[in-house]
């Protein structure tokens, strides 16, 4: 059986992973651990924020 991954309704935004980040940070002595929702929130939000302004993630030179 397939299981296509669910899409968000609402996108991931900087602003809510920030939020996210912080009270994460605040529950666990100031660390976030690499595959944590925090670090996955914040990994979504830029992927979401470089989407929406057409950047591929690589850098121009």
């Amino acid at each position: 059986m397939n299981k296509k991954p669910q899409i968000p309704a609402t996108p991931m935004t900087a602003a809510s992973a920030a939020r996210i980040q912080s009270a994460t940070a605040k529950a666990g002595n100031g660390g976030i651990a690499k595959k944590s929702f925090a670090a996955r929130a914040m990994s979504a939000a830029a992927k979401n924020t470089a989407k929406a302004s057409g950047s591929k993630g690589k850098s121009s030179r």
